[in-house]
């Protein structure tokens, strides 16, 4: 059985991260009624004997055991990781692999990549090794981190080059959260192009999320309670409407249920057919995007619950002439089907790809970016930082436009074949 590790880095990133711990323990509770240890738990936890303090992978009669997160949490202000180890997670958690500082970044790249992260290198080398030790076979590592902040953007995509160089042969999976337009921290254009670099350069998937995106679902779902438009599909427990039946806080906090739809990244919530429909609307994306009307690379459907293949198919052969596929890969599909239904869902259905949709967003954050940069504004914060030079943001910069050119050719021969971009391959 693969195992894999969740790197969380920054607030957000441990916020999101803990949001998913608590959905995969419920996942498991659902449908392993005995509590019992196995190897679909063992792709996230391992199992310790608190007795001896050894790493059992097995249960044994007459030892104690508790489930262990196969996590690392990073973040240079401790209050974050601080609310998670006083939460009801807390025994989740391996002390030992906790990584935190008390100043934070003050939201600059620069300070978490090129400060923080060379003065914790060996220390995050370290507590990775040893988490990559109790795995069996070691398959990818997921990363959680945001974008516009420093510690997430900075030190976030720092810990991913690590993981090249410490890991070359493991798959490095990237959730990565996009700030807003009207997003508070001004720097945030900095932070995020700078970080998109690394994220070209050293990650081999990466799934895009929007703030803005977050907030247009949450309110759709919040609107939709009200007027008691759910449905059948959507129960009471479920994590999309609040953390019901989850871990238990004394009042939500304004980023929670945001939190909760990056953890379940689920599209929908209504009729099988509509459900299929609606993972490719411009309404159900977590980007600001439209991928019906922009050109796929490939797609892949992972669909959950009561679905039959016939159901997958048709609504496939459906849907197919009204998508629009590169011409060298017209049936760039890839399906998946699982019959456990997600906690609180009769079914369910995810929708990843590589579609040009994404060339509107990297564009926006390009002209944000340039609106700063030709002013130099804020560039002084950035440049006294050791190792961090100007040649940094152009090149930065460049190799964000180089990636938007690459899908503008994409867009402009839409029915001549083309060879295949080399950092297209894995969906974006």
């Amino acid at each position: 059985m693969t195992q894999s590790v969740v790197v969380q880095v920054g607030q957000c990133g441990n916020q999101i991260g803990c949001r998913f711990w608590d959905l995969a323990l419920r996942e498991h509770a659902a449908v392993n009624k005995k509590g019992i240890y196995d190897e679909a738990l063992s792709s996230f936890f391992r199992n310790v004997d608190t007795r001896n303090g050894g790493d059992g992978a097995d249960i044994h009669k007459g030892k104690i055991f508790s489930l262990k997160a196969r996590a690392l949490l990073i973040d240079m202000e401790e209050g974050v990781v601080n609310e998670i180890l006083q939460g009801p997670l807390r025994d989740v958690f391996d002390s030992k692999q906790l990584i935190t500082d008390v100043s934070g970044s003050g939201n600059n790249w620069a300070v978490g990549h090129k400060l923080y992260g060379y003065q914790y290198r060996e220390h995050i080398v370290e507590k990775l090794r040893r988490t990559a030790e109790h795995c069996d076979c070691l398959q990818c590592f997921f990363v959680i981190h945001s974008m516009g902040g420093g510690t997430g953007s900075g030190l976030g995509t720092f810990v991913l080059n690590v993981l090249e160089d410490e890991f070359p042969e493991v798959y490095r999976f990237v959730t990565s959260v996009y700030p807003s337009g009207e997003d508070d921290v001004i720097t945030s254009p900095y932070n995020s192009v700078l970080a998109m670099k690394e994220l070209n350069e050293h990650a081999d998937c990466v799934l895009p999320i929007e703030n803005e995106s977050l907030f247009s679902i949450v309110s759709k779902i919040h609107q939709m309670t009200n007027s008691g438009k759910l449905g059948s599909t959507v129960k009471q427990n479920s994590l999309l409407t609040s953390s019901a039946g989850g871990i238990k806080t004394e009042q939500e906090k304004p980023f929670d249920a945001m939190n909760n739809i990056v953890a379940n990244l689920l599209l929908n919530l209504t009729r099988l057919d509509q459900m299929f429909s609606d993972a490719f609307s411009k309404d159900h994306q977590l980007i600001q995007a439209d991928p019906k009307h922009s050109l796929y690379l490939a797609c892949a459907l992972l669909v959950r619950g009561n679905v039959q293949v016939s159901d997958l198919r048709r609504n496939i052969e459906r849907l197919k002439p009204s998508l629009h596929f590169v011409s060298w890969n017209q049936e760039g599909w890839k399906t998946g089907l699982c019959s456990v239904p997600p906690v609180g869902h009769s079914h369910s259905l995810l929708a990843l790809a590589n579609n040009t949709c994404v060339k509107p967003t990297f564009t926006e954050l390009k002209d944000r970016f340039m609106k700063l940069y030709k002013k130099k504004a804020h560039l002084h914060h950035y440049l006294h930082i050791d190792g961090m030079e100007q040649s940094c943001f152009s090149e930065a910069i460049s190799s964000l436009s180089d990636l938007i050119e690459e899908y503008n050719q994409l867009d402009a021969t839409k029915s001549a074949p083309r060879t295949y971009p080399s950092r297209l391959k894995i969906a974006m």
